[in-house]
């Protein structure tokens, strides 16, 4: 399949490309946006990183070029990381989880899920807790062997996984699997993450660029409304889904409120936490740090 040359002038961008991200970089080509995390040693979700993507789905609704939006990364040891704790500390003391409206991060996510627009994660690199909550939420993702790894290591901080993997797992992965995942708080590889439907495929990092490309710009070249139709088709299974997160959002608020959670935050940043060498290990190798 052939696709339009994305050399570009200034006057020839769209609005997502002439917007100023300060965690991402955005290309249009054909019908698809490709979003490249780069934002730090590790690409933490922090204000920064989720404002970006707030403003993203903003543009994304009026963008009528676009159909298709895969999101990939600049760092080849890091897709997307998990909350940057520090700033889950100031918003628990601002009292920003004590609200009963739909929190801002499984808001957002809902939103990609939700949108007349294909959304997909080409996952090179690890992607851990609202990283990894970032891609169940996506219409589909495919992880590089060898080199993807998916976590939701809440349980080992001493919280749950606030943006709602717990509900997304159980409806992808099934209620034991999600389980594990959750409860265990450790790495799953690529190839383990397929097998357990956490990810669409487990794809070899040498071919994983023109397999994402391949389907995305074939996906573009549907048409808008019949994209979207399909992808309400779908959805119809889960609609009404607000009351869960609000839900898991109040547990989360209960548990970030205990001392507990504070002292494995210090601990973890003192072994290195959110450096991109300290969290290179499987993250079950941090049991033991912030025990």
């Amino acid at each position: 399949m052939k696709h339009a040359n994305n050399n570009k002038s200034g006057t020839d961008l769209t609005s997502l490309e002439r917007y100023n991200f300060e965690s991402f970089k955005v290309s249009v080509n054909a019908g698809v946006a490709f979003v490249t995390f780069d934002h730090g040693e590790t690409n933490v979700l922090d204000m920064t990183s989720v404002m970006d993507l707030v403003a993203l789905a903003d543009r994304l609704e009026n963008e009528g070029a676009v159909k298709v939006v895969v999101f990939e990364s600049a760092n080849p040891d890091y897709f997307l990381s998990h909350a940057d704790f520090r700033l889950l500390q100031e918003f628990r003391d601002k009292g920003v989880y004590d609200s009963e409206e739909m929190p801002l991060y499984s808001g957002l996510l809902e939103r990609f899920r939700t949108m007349p627009k294909v959304t997909i994660a080409k996952v090179q690199g690890r992607a851990r807790g609202g990283g990894a909550e970032f891609v169940t939420a996506m219409d589909m993702s495919f992880a590089a062997i060898d080199q993807a790894f998916l976590s939701q290591m809440e349980i080992i901080i001493g919280i749950l996984p606030g943006g709602g993997a717990g509900q997304y797992l159980a409806r992808k992965v099934g209620r034991s699997r999600a389980m594990e995942i959750c409860l265990g708080g450790g790495d799953f590889s690529a190839l383990d993450a397929e097998r357990y439907g956490y990810v669409n495929r487990a794809i070899p990092a040498n071919e994983i660029d023109a397999f994402v490309k391949e389907l995305a710009y074939r996906i573009a070249s549907y048409p808008a409304k019949a994209i979207a139709r399909n992808k309400a088709t779908v959805n119809l299974f889960e609609e009404g889904r607000s009351q869960e997160f609000i839900t898991s959002n109040a547990w989360f608020a209960e548990l970030i409120k205990a001392p507990d959670f504070d002292l494995r935050v210090d601990k973890f940043f003192a072994k290195g936490g959110q450096t991109r060498s300290g969290e290179l290990s499987d993250w079950r190798n941090w049991a033991e740090h912030l025990a």
